[in-house]
């Protein structure tokens, strides 16, 4: 189910981590060659992302949210 980025956060890892409407959280890495996310290293890149929608594997699991 695809859901919509609200904001961003780095994790104890320094990783970017998406907030999706939905109440759950998805790491956006740009990890080339297996992810090329090159707009998550940069803020204005990050800004322009938000209300993309993203594959939610929580959704389509029915898995409860990770924040409020």
């Amino acid at each position: 189910m695809k859901q919509a980025i609200t904001g961003y956060f780095v994790d104890d890892e320094q990783h970017w981590v998406a907030k999706l409407i939905c109440g759950h959280t998805q790491h956006v890495r740009h990890d080339p060659p297996w992810t090329n996310r090159p707009w998550v290293t940069h803020k204005q890149g990050r800004n322009e992302k938000l209300g993309f929608r993203l594959e939610c594997k929580k959704c389509d699991r029915r898995e409860p949210q990770d924040f409020n």
